[in-house]
């Protein structure tokens, strides 16, 4: 599960996770601006000190807006797995991201789930982001990875 294209840092770092065992990736797109509250996104700005960051929050794109721009993300990120030599097929996903996964996972046969994401402070501390939901859902490995900047 993902928030954000894929950076080159990040199709190696995930490709390379088992060695030179062949992975397959099911590439769940969330649009961060549809789950996370602008406050809560806000803080963890703040909590960075990427104040310039916390000021733009309001301006990132939610619901029909944002759909255009995850499927482009989604698409490159797809892409940049494939040329890493991994089978990859993904969606984004809108409503119930949760349930979607837990899905996927009985669907896919998955051996783990991967959540690369930024650092949600807030959220992480009261255990409310998504790596912390997913442990209770999915019944396989959850990993917690953040994701490199662009």
């Amino acid at each position: 599960m993902i928030e954000k294209p894929l950076t080159p840092e990040d199709v190696d770092f995930v490709t390379t996770l088992h060695g030179e065992e062949r992975i397959s990736f099911v590439v769940l797109l969330q649009p961060r601006g549809d789950q996370a509250d602008v406050l809560l996104r806000a803080i963890d700005d703040v909590a960075m000190g990427e104040l310039k960051e916390a000021v733009r929050e309001g301006e990132e794109p939610e619901g029909n807006e944002a759909r255009e721009p995850a499927e482009i993300g989604l698409e490159y990120s797809l892409r940049a797995l494939r040329e890493a030599g991994s089978e990859a097929v993904g969606q984004v996903i809108e409503d119930h991201p949760l349930d979607k996964l837990t899905s996927v996972v009985q669907d896919a046969g998955a051996d783990e789930v991967i959540v690369l994401t930024a650092p949600h402070y807030v959220e992480e501390f009261f255990h409310r982001d998504w790596a912390s939901r997913a442990r209770h859902k999915v019944g396989v490995p959850v990993l917690k990875l953040f994701a490199h900047s662009e």
